[in-house]
């Protein structure tokens, strides 16, 4: 008897082991999937201002509504993904993400008959963000649930560099499709992106075996994540560490194009340079800390690195001259770039480090927690980078966001036992 249990039980483990990959590559699809959206949407900022009539403010209201939406649903996604499971979570949310979005195709995309009000877009781009917000914490769940400790911390890197690759796919597909066809097109297709990955997750993603449940990093808690102090620093340190990214993503573009000039293939090249070498980064960063255990001293780095390079790229800003020749606008490219990638290749390692702490039982809600800060950030700097603007133009809002990674690096600091 145990002569045949034996290979039977190895053969399943081998099947589990295998199927590890699978669930990995949902959530990678599903994150890459909604963050072509949220990522994707603005940098078709400059065709969204021309065709629906914007100006600076109104633009960052409606691209703020979308952060808005998932800062405030994301923490109760994530308490009901520790509750429900991620499956049903991960599948409610792509299916109605997917129908917000066709819904915005249908009704809000300017056209014939007229261009939407603004406020109809805010609140149809709000709606986007609140049911999206379920896509990273059922997720991140799914892929701590079916990775051990040693291996979670690129595992979950490769799932964060869902992140900028949606966002880079976005930034190279959607400004051209915005430009060519408009914006039902944009919603359309991102509509068909978040419905394909819920066909994936309901053929492939179910809960992982009570083992690899009991094996994750930290001892199970008893008590809510919520009720833990070094989860809520390291939560708002990765939310204000955001500052400085979300800057980037979102008004990088009117930059280039309303100060450098710059045409569209640049900017869109540009922004995808960002994504690309972001994800590139956060899988390596995932590797690197798992081998080492130093996540602290890497998201201080980046932070550190982060204030040097945004420093940089605002004293650039202001001293360029007000046309600027080829040379000034390919540094000013470098330091954008730079500046992009080092802001935004900490994510995955950052969220291990949360989970860890949270315990199994808590990752959905610590995750949801983590991600409600850092769209409270996207949703708080998408106001005030046009107010910087109008105070003392584009070398305050670089200058801003050294500031906030310059707070988010004491914040890392383990606390002294």
């Amino acid at each position: 008897m145990n002569s045949v249990a034996q290979p039977a039980a190895a053969t399943s483990a081998l099947r589990q082991d295998g199927h590890r990959w699978k669930i990995l590559g949902i959530g990678v699809l599903a994150n890459a999937s909604f963050s072509a959206a949220f990522a994707g949407i603005p940098v078709t900022a400059i065709f969204m201002r021309a065709d629906y009539r914007l100006d600076n403010t109104q633009l960052g209201l409606v691209l703020g509504s979308l952060g808005l939406g998932v800062a405030v649903s994301e923490l109760p996604w994530g308490v009901l993904t520790d509750r429900w499971g991620d499956r049903k979570v991960l599948l409610c949310g792509l299916i109605s993400t997917a129908l917000a979005l066709a819904t915005l195709a249908m009704f809000a995309a300017p056209g014939a008959d007229g261009i939407a009000h603004m406020l109809w877009l805010a609140l149809g781009l709000l709606t986007v963000g609140l049911l999206g917000g379920s896509v990273n914490g059922s997720s991140g769940r799914a892929v701590m649930g079916w990775f051990r400790e040693g291996e979670r911390g690129l595992a979950m890197s490769i799932r964060q560099t869902a992140v900028p690759v949606g966002g880079g796919i976005g930034a190279m597909v959607l400004p051209t499709l915005a430009a060519t066809y408009g914006f039902a097109a944009v919603y359309g297709l991102l509509a068909v992106f978040c419905a394909l990955s819920a066909v994936m997750a309901w053929r492939w993603l179910h809960e992982p075996p009570a083992a690899a449940v009991s094996g994750v990093a930290a001892p199970v808690q008893e008590h809510s994540a919520l009720r833990d102090i070094q989860v809520w620093r390291v939560a708002m340190a990765i939310g204000i560490l955001c500052f400085p990214q979300v800057s980037v993503l979102t008004f990088a573009t009117i930059f280039l194009h309303d100060v450098g000039h710059a045409g569209l293939a640049l900017i869109s090249a540009t922004m995808a340079a960002i994504q690309i070498g972001a994800a590139v980064m956060r899988v390596w960063s995932g590797r690197w800390t798992d081998r080492h255990g130093n996540r602290r001293a890497y998201l201080r780095t980046c932070s550190a690195l982060s204030v040097v390079l945004f420093i940089v790229l605002g004293v650039s800003a202001a001293l360029a001259p007000p046309v600027w020749p080829q040379w000034v606008l390919n540094v000013v490219v470098l330091m954008l770039v730079a500046g992009g990638i080092c802001a935004s290749a900490w994510h995955g390692v950052a969220y291990t480090e949360l989970a860890t702490l949270a315990g199994a039982r808590q990752v959905g809600t610590a995750l949801g927690l983590g991600n409600t800060c850092v769209f409270l950030v996207f949703f708080l700097a998408a106001q005030a980078v046009p107010l910087l603007l109008a105070w003392q133009s584009w070398p305050a809002v670089w200058l801003a966001g050294a500031v906030g990674a310059l707070i988010a690096w004491p914040i890392f600091l383990k606390p002294r036992r």
